[in-house]
């Protein structure tokens, strides 16, 4: 992992990783034994309080997986993770929601799973519901949302109901030009207010206008 700095926006470190590795079992028969593919090695970052920092690198190269581990859905299997009293959230296509609730519900208990009350929720529904701009969608079943609906509602909920740590797979290049310039629009305002964001996106222009820094896998 190379990584090339700017100055951050503060010098308090919210979370960090020490030589964090991660691999996966492959699956093995009776002609092959199990083997392992190694997705992270020795994986050293400091995140800072307030800072945007953006995660590159080919496919493969583990940044969905650096994202999980930042969020504790994975546990490493070599080093350590810090966190230093902070909330983190990733959102990610396809992952955290219920299908079979509707988005009204599912975006109640992702705000709950982020230390907020259900009132405090539902007191940002509409607000929620006006940027996703799924309308009458919201009382319908998940399962029947396309990716990029998806995609909308969880931006919402991050946005309106915002953790200490945002983490961002991919998000950003989902749906039409016009959502896609509000949520960088958002994240914009977002960064301008010391929110701290880990971004994981395909796109060199949309790191280099978001991100302080940059990290490559």
């Amino acid at each position: 992992m190379t990584d090339q700095p700017t100055l951050p926006k503060t010098d308090k470190i919210i979370l960090s990783l020490r030589n964090v590795g991660v691999r996966y079992k492959r699956r093995g028969n009776l002609f092959r034994k199990v083997t392992y593919y190694q997705a992270l090695r020795g994986i050293d970052l400091d995140i800072r309080r307030g800072e945007t920092i953006g995660i590159i690198g080919r496919n493969g190269a583990g940044k969905s997986t650096l994202l999980r581990v930042l969020a504790g859905i994975i546990e490493p299997d070599e080093g350590e993770i810090i966190n230093h009293g902070v909330t983190v959230s990733l959102l990610a296509l396809q992952v955290g929601f219920d299908g079979n609730l509707s988005g009204r519900d599912n975006a109640i208990f992702s705000g709950m799973l982020l230390g907020y009350s259900r009132s405090q929720v539902e007191g940002n529904l509409e607000a929620i519901t006006e940027f996703s701009e799924l309308g009458d969608f919201m009382t319908e079943p998940v399962r029947t949302y396309s990716t990029g609906m998806r995609a909308r509602l969880g931006f919402a909920v991050a946005m309106f109901m915002t953790p200490d740590v945002l983490l961002l797979d991919e998000v950003l290049s989902v749906g039409d030009k016009g959502f896609r310039q509000k949520a960088e629009k958002e994240m914009l305002r977002k960064i301008h207010s010391e929110q701290t964001v880990v971004l994981v996106s395909h796109s060199e222009s949309q790191i280099s206008k978001l991100c302080d820094r940059t990290v490559a896998l």
